[in-house]
């Protein structure tokens, strides 16, 4: 339990790292993220899990954009009022949203400033592929010799391509083999969300959390034959699983030619899964490229 709490808060202070500075709004402190940077900024930040959208004027004073009911249970939509009186071009058409916020925020600065440059982003996708391999003793699988596998996979990273890409989905494919003294062997497919809370264009070093598998194993089971005691019998079996047992684990890439060299400790400790008591040794090595 004390490895998945510090896990987690790894990711929390990953996720905490987003850039934000404290500014006072009518007497009261608030942590706000600069999201448009111009003749009008817009900053947000989330409360109680709701947004809140704020808009800062060359003189620094900072006004809130609210759309609070009525009496009839009616939007009042104040923040169209504040932005047309602050630009004076017309917001009736922006809604309450980030993405509409930054639209006319962006469109007003551009109309003030012959200098200014867009900062509304669109979402393009962008893909890696790699291969990897390295070793396991098979976590969260009964090894009672702790014995250790070769293992070797490929992984599909998916990522937003207009800036380094801090947050990624990946779906990876992998083999474990088995040996004489471990005879278990699975292939894995997962899908899993990543989180780089170090993101430099040289390297970067990340969290990983396979959130859904699907495995298939091949394992022998040993039992007494009840009709001749002191006989044992092995029979081979097979099956697979589909799990949702939020695996951790941590990764760094480092950029050599036109791809990245990665190092994973892939399978660190999970939510729903039992460690059987061995301390986890799942690396690996690999090359990934743009696609």
């Amino acid at each position: 339990m004390k490895r998945i709490l510090f896990l987690i808060g790894c990711f929390l202070i990953g996720f905490s790292s987003l850039s934000q500075e404290s500014y006072n709004v009518n007497g009261k402190f608030f942590y706000l993220k600069t999201e448009i940077d111009g003749k009008l900024d817009l900053l947000w930040s989330t409360f109680n899990g709701h947004y809140r959208y704020f808009v800062k004027t060359e003189d620094g004073k900072i006004q809130e954009l609210v759309n609070t009911k009525g009496d009839g249970k009616h939007f009042q939509e104040e923040y169209k009022t504040v932005l047309t009186s602050i630009t004076g071009q017309s917001a009736d058409k922006v809604k309450l949203t980030l993405f509409s916020l930054k639209e006319y925020i962006n469109s007003y600065n551009a109309s003030v400033d012959s200098s200014y440059q867009s900062q509304t982003e669109r979402v393009k996708v962008a893909t890696r592929l790699g291969a990897f391999g390295g070793f396991t003793n098979s976590p969260f699988a009964k090894n009672p010799e702790n014995s250790i596998v070769p293992l070797f996979g490929a992984e599909l990273e998916v990522f937003n391509e207009n800036k380094l890409p801090r947050h990624a989905g990946f779906f990876s494919v992998r083999h474990q083999l088995e040996s004489d003294d471990f005879p278990f062997s699975e292939t894995q497919l997962a899908i899993g969300y990543r989180y780089r809370f170090i993101n430099k264009p040289k390297f970067n070093i990340y969290g990983n959390l396979k959130i859904v598998t699907y495995s298939f194993t091949n394992f022998e089971v040993t039992y007494e034959d009840t009709d001749n005691p002191g006989t044992f019998i092995t029979e081979d079996k097979s099956g697979s699983t589909f799990e949702a047992p939020f695996i951790f684990g941590l990764g760094a890439d480092i950029k050599l030619g036109k791809g990245y060299i990665t190092l994973a400790y892939q399978e660190i400790v999970a939510l729903f899964l039992d460690m059987h008591g061995n301390f986890p040794i799942d690396f690996a090595v690999g090359y990934k490229f743009n696609l």
